[in-house]
Order: C-alpha cells, then structure tokens, then sequence
C-alpha cells in the first residue's frame, strides 16, 4: 500500500473513531436510560419526573405503556423514598438507583391500585419504573448499573 492510501486508511479509521464516540455520547439523553449488566443491556425512553406535582402524579391514569418505555423518578439527594400505585392502573416493576446509578433494589410487579407503600432502601437518588414483568424478563437485578445525564459524571458507575 502506497503513502496515499495508507493516510487514507488512517483517516478513516480516525473519523470512524470518532463518530463511534460521538455516537456513544449522542446516547446520554433526557429522554431515554441505558441499563447494563452481566445479563447484557437495555434502554427504556422515559419521561422524567423531577418536581414534586410530576413525581405525584406519576404514571397514574394510563391503560398502557409501550414496552420500551417507562418514567424515571429524580430527586435533589438520596433519601428513603416510597412509592404506592393509587390510580395506576397498569403492573409496574420499579427500579430503585443510589448517587453512583448502581441498581439496589428492583419491586416486581406492583400491583394496580394498591394502596401499600412499596420502599426500596435508604440511598435511592432515582427511581425508573417500567412496565410489570420486563426487568424479570431481561434480567435487571440489584448491581445493574443505570446510564442518564441527571447522574454525575465523577461519581456515576456508568457516566455520560
């Protein structure tokens, strides 16, 4: 191979480089979570309820919900949060996230209408819930690891 294609050659494999790194932090939206663990990875596009009127309300009122959907809970500082399902009216699993985005409990199948607080420890900074029965089926267990900006950057287990 001559000089010419060999800067080519480089070239290429430099702007495929860097596409796949700006591919990577394209990833790292509001809208979406990005889940890993031994069992592989998942991603669920999410609404994010951050205020106090949205965390009340929730996913409260909905029929349905698509499988690659959910809703992710952030609040200002860990803390024991609680949760109950009053007027929801669909099974949700909830995943319970310390600071670093480190999974610590995951509540399978809540169940619709319950008025039962539902806690997940003492150190949840975020909450995603999904639809009932998907973190089961990939497998989404205590020590999975959650991926979204509202995490920061020099403590998250997964960083943006």
């Amino acid at each position: 191979m001559g000089k010419r294609g060999q800067t080519r050659k480089i070239a290429a494999a430099f702007v495929l480089g860097f596409l796949s790194g700006a591919a990577s932090a394209a990833e790292c939206r509001d809208d979406r979570v990005h889940l890993r663990g031994d069992w592989g990875q998942a991603f669920f596009n999410i609404e994010v309820a951050d205020d106090r009127a949205e965390q009340a309300q929730g996913l409260m009122h909905r029929d349905s919900m698509p499988q690659t959907a959910g809703m992710l809970f952030v609040y200002p500082f860990a803390k024991r949060v609680g949760f109950w399902m009053k007027n929801t009216l669909i099974p949700l699993d909830m995943i319970f996230v310390d600071p670093t985005g480190t999974v610590q409990h995951v509540h399978h199948m809540a169940e619709p209408l319950n008025l039962t607080p539902i806690f997940g420890g003492n150190n949840t900074i975020a909450v995603l819930e999904i639809n009932g029965g998907r973190a089961e089926k990939l497998g989404i267990s205590k020590g999975s690891q959650l991926r979204h900006p509202a995490f920061d950057t020099e403590t998250a287990a997964w960083p943006c």
